[in-house]
């Protein structure tokens, strides 16, 4: 256990930084979307793998908004319920919830598009926190889901659904 605790303002200072990296990465601005990151980040989206480094990122998230634009256009991500944890290193492991809304252009209705869980890890560099690791974990299959209960979920046929059948 680190012998350190986030402070209320450090905790305010990394809401901050999540609305940051939605706010760039939901309105195609990629100067603000990177002003959440760390120089030597790892960016690690489920359908883009994982890349290091303001350059790689930016390709990454520029594919996202114009290669299918309107799959991206009109979105919005929303992280929650975060589990902040200081590390004897000085930088904060964060978990959290996420949500993926969408505007679609086509028929100009809303809906649900994903959700999922992160595992960030946040790092102080020049007396701003920011992301050292941002990793996706988007729930498009049930193994992918981190229950950790008793799994009592039955299929159409009644039997015992495992998250092992599911991969």
């Amino acid at each position: 256990m680190a012998d350190w605790t986030i402070t209320s303002e450090d905790r305010w200072e990394i809401q901050d930084l999540y609305a940051r990296y939605a706010w760039g990465i939901d309105l195609a601005d990629a100067d603000m979307a990177l002003s959440a990151f760390s120089k030597d980040a790892y960016f690690d989206h489920l359908w883009q793998g994982r890349v290091q480094g303001h350059d790689a990122i930016r390709k990454n998230l520029e594919s996202l908004w114009y290669d299918r634009q309107s799959w991206w256009y009109g979105r919005q991500h929303t992280m929650n319920t975060h589990l902040m944890t200081p590390r004897d290193d000085g930088k904060i492991d964060c978990r959290c919830f996420f949500q993926i809304l969408q505007f679609n252009v086509q028929y100009n209705t809303n809906f649900v598009f994903g959700i999922g869980t992160r595992q960030d890890v946040i790092v102080k560099e020049g007396g701003k926190w920011l992301f050292e690791q941002l990793h996706v974990n988007a729930w498009t299959d049930m193994n992918q889901v981190p229950w950790q209960g008793e799994l009592t979920i039955k299929t159409k046929t009644g039997e015992l659904a495992s998250k092992e059948a599911a991969q």
